[in-house]
């Protein structure tokens, strides 16, 4: 996750082994996405017949199990991924569905990326997650997390993952500590629709796209400033703070974070981290649970995005869906003082679908000012159904679509005074 230098270029080690993947797989990758999608609608189908006329045929909690037996819905948005992904890969059926700016995208620039990104995430989560990094974080920062955050500590690195690598990355671990029994169902939702935002990197590219990489610093710190605002505020206000604090197991015991006395934060730290690191996988585990990470992704996400982020972008780039409930917000971005309101305005609830499509929208628009404000607002928003949307419905963190849709409202309502406000003392 740490930043690190590339032929001149800023970039993460698990963005540059993804680039690496890619590069040996070629034109592989995008089969390989189609083969992905479409074994997984075929196989849930077939698992769902069976599980109708057998419920106890095929165990839940099985690794075959815990890939293809899910509910109707789920299935359903698997089956409609797989004809969107063929549709896409051989350009035939709705042109709406295979166009460059819908199925197209979300296939070659998103999927062919996140299969990459799966692959090396998954593999190398179990460093992150059994050798005791995240009990020694836990340890200092308890103290930090839980008044300003009502966090715990070890959150901390979920929180970085996200700013740092991706925020597909951040909900991945998010679930996976959910399912462990470390975060309650409060805390999983908090971390996954609070501090899942983009990539340092993937701004940069939102930056570059609005052509004002020449602000990067003041726009990125205008991104930190308002996120950290809403991070302190979105947990303490519904519909985060109705989240129940119970785990998983509804039976399991509130985690003890106290420091024991005769302990120091460091000292304590330290036990437990060496605690955890002694029941470490030896190689052969850590390689089953990193291929069994790499097909829960690979298998639960790849269908999601697909279908549920080509529907977004669909509505977005072929109806005046989002001009229209865009509207209202046109006055109060004129109270604001907000150049070329309009224009501005019909971006505000685009990002909901995908984060990229407030900046090619705003491209054109001459204001620096408004393009900025657009630039900062879409990373700030956080929830985007082309990628970490589509993520979290997919993983285990209990959220629904609208939850994510309220939190996205209520990002956008929080947020965007602070970085309106931060615009008019730049320019």
């Amino acid at each position: 996750m740490i930043p690190i230098p590339i032929k001149g270029e800023t970039t993460i080690a698990v963005a540059f082994l993804a680039d690496q993947f890619l590069k040996l797989l070629g034109d592989f990758a995008l089969i390989l996405v189609v083969l992905l999608i479409s074994v997984a609608a075929i196989l849930s189908v077939i698992v769902y017949i069976i599980t109708l006329l057998n419920p106890n045929k095929i165990n839940p909690n099985s690794f075959f199990g815990s890939l293809f037996r899910v509910n109707l819905f789920w299935t359903i948005v698997r089956v409609i991924a797989m004809v969107f992904v063929l549709f896409t890969y051989f350009k035939v059926g709705w042109e709406a569905v295979y166009s460059g700016a819908t199925g197209s995208m979300i296939l070659n620039d998103l999927l062919v990326f996140l299969i990459a990104v799966f692959l090396v995430a998954g593999l190398l989560l179990p460093l992150l997650l059994n050798f005791g990094l995240l009990e020694f974080i836990g340890a200092l920062l308890t103290k930090v997390m839980r008044p300003v955050f009502t966090l715990p500590g070890r959150s901390t690195v979920d929180n970085l993952a996200s700013w740092l690598g991706d925020g597909t990355i951040g909900v991945l671990l998010t679930s996976k500590q959910y399912e462990d029994g470390y975060y309650t169902k409060r805390e999983a939702a908090v971390i996954g629709t609070t501090f899942s935002v983009v990539s340092i990197t993937f701004t940069i590219a939102i930056v570059r796209q609005v052509d004002l990489m020449h602000m990067f610093l003041p726009l990125y710190g205008t991104v930190v400033l308002a996120g950290f605002v809403a991070a302190v505020i979105m947990p303490r206000i519904p519909p985060l703070s109705k989240f129940a604090d119970t785990y998983l197991k509804e039976d399991q015991e509130p985690l003890d974070e106290s420091v024991p006395e005769n302990y120091t934060a460091i000292t304590w730290g330290y036990k437990q981290a060496v605690d955890r690191a002694s029941k470490a996988p030896n190689l052969i585990n850590y390689l089953k649970i990193g291929v069994k990470n790499v097909l829960d992704m690979w298998i639960g996400v790849l269908p999601i995005v697909m279908a549920i982020g080509t529907l977004g972008v669909i509505v977005a780039e072929f109806t005046s869906f989002f001009t229209w409930i865009g509207a209202p917000f046109v006055p109060i971005l004129e109270l604001m003082q907000v150049p070329e309101a309009k224009a501005a305005a019909e971006t505000l609830l685009v990002g909901f679908t995908d984060m990229f499509l407030p900046a090619i929208i705003i491209e054109g628009v001459a204001n620096d000012m408004t393009r900025f404000i657009v630039a900062a607002l879409s990373v700030t928003q956080l929830i985007y159904l082309s990628e970490v949307g589509g993520v979290l419905l997919a993983s285990k963190v209990p959220v629904n679509f609208w939850h994510l849709l309220v939190i996205f409202l209520m990002r956008t309502a929080i947020t965007l005074p602070i970085i309106v406000g931060i615009a008019h003392l730049i320019f």
